[in-house]
């Protein structure tokens, strides 16, 4: 049986590899910062993250065609908050505007809708309003209900008033797609994620280069047979590994502990914690590169993370931004893995339907690996 030998290049990128590890775990407050933050964020976020509703993009599907319904209608389209995306003739239309997030909700008014408000009670008051929306996020979802109740209700109310009626003659039936219940943990908690695994690449890996700078230890790698290309990936191997073991942990109390499904694709959404966490680790490689020392790799993280977190979506809609803004985002690879994890979590999403999701944070890590390479050789030399 043959004995596999590993190669001089591979033997040395794994000495430093454990070496980093080392540098890492021995050190205690290299330690508390890999576990102690990522929990208590977790936590903190889990429970005390909100959403802000801006915009109200929705479809109208009008099955009654009657005066009334019309009258309902521009209600609707006289609300500065909404904003009609569609008008749609088929129930099979609703679907693809809800998926795409095209529309945050469908007004479907019934068939007979405005002979039922015209027929005498009781069968007057059974006029059937429905309201179709996405409940991925439930507290946007909320507020767009209570949107389409501030309309509904006036309705009624002059309804009553005109034609000197009890009750309520428009009656709202609502329901939610992907989020039923409504559960805000649901649509939060799987985003903080991604929030934690690229704090925890992007710390690790901008402060290695910058600690063996300030420690004096980065001439020894020089000396020693490993190649600048070796000494580089040595580097970035260590913060993705953490990451993905960080990143199965979060994983694993996002889904036992605050008891959000997991209902597509575990293969996927790995896919997508590693090309994320490669585009993380460019980055981070990219800012120990140029700094100099430990403050200046951990200033240099903290400038990256705080306006990706921002521009990702988790914080603000990407839609509610200002154009100028929606094209930097493009470059934002958190704004990518955010839509994997609410994708695989709350609509069952597998390869076939992330794929528009993986390549972007793919070229975003070859080209942010690529970019450190080169600055690493520069400064090097």
């Amino acid at each position: 049986m043959p004995i596999l030998i590993p190669s001089p290049a591979l033997t040395r990128i794994l000495a430093l590899i454990v070496k980093e590890f080392l540098a890492m775990l021995k050190d205690p407050k290299s330690r508390t910062v890999l576990i102690g933050p990522p929990l208590i964020q977790l936590i903190v976020f889990g429970y005390a993250a909100t959403f802000e509703l801006k915009d109200i993009p929705y479809a109208i599907y009008n099955e009654d065609r009657g005066a009334i319904s019309r009258t309902l209608e521009a209600a609707f389209a006289g609300a500065p908050a909404f904003r009609r995306v569609a008008t749609i003739s088929s129930a099979n239309e609703i679907a693809p505007l809800i998926d795409t997030r095209q529309a945050l909700l469908v007004i479907h008014i019934a068939p007979r809708f405005s002979d039922r408000l015209l027929s005498p009670q009781p069968a007057g008051i059974d006029a059937p309003l429905q309201v179709i929306v996405d409940g991925r996020n439930s507290n946007t979802a909320m507020l767009a209900l209570n949107y389409v109740r501030g309309i509904v209700d006036p309705f009624n109310r002059q309804w009553l008033q005109e034609r000197g009626q009890t009750g309520a003659p428009a009656r709202l039936e609502s329901r939610a797609w992907f989020n039923p219940n409504l559960e805000s943990q649901w649509f939060f908690v799987p985003a903080i994620v991604g929030m934690l695994a690229l704090i925890t690449a992007i710390l690790v890996t901008a402060m290695s280069v910058a600690r063996e700078r300030e420690q004096g230890t980065f001439d020894q790698l020089l000396v020693t047979p490993l190649r600048p290309g070796e000494i580089l990936l040595g580097k970035a191997l260590p913060g993705f590994v953490i990451g993905m073991a960080q990143g199965s942990a979060i994983l694993l109390i996002v889904a036992l502990w605050f008891d959000v499904p997991l209902l597509g694709s575990l293969p996927a959404l790995y896919c997508g914690l590693a090309l994320f966490l490669l585009s993380g680790v460019g980055f981070g490689l990219f800012i120990s590169s140029l700094a100099v020392t430990q403050q200046q790799g951990l200033l240099g993280a903290f400038l990256f993370l705080v306006p990706a977190i921002i521009l990702s979506g988790f914080a603000t809609p990407i839609a509610n931004m200002p154009p100028a803004v929606q094209a930097v985002t493009l470059i934002d690879p958190l704004r990518y893995f955010m839509a994997v994890l609410r994708k695989v979590f709350l609509e069952g999403a597998g390869f076939d339907v992330l794929a528009h999701q993986f390549w972007p944070m793919a070229l975003i890590g070859v080209t942010a690996l690529a970019l450190s390479s080169w600055l690493f050789r520069h400064r090097l030399y």
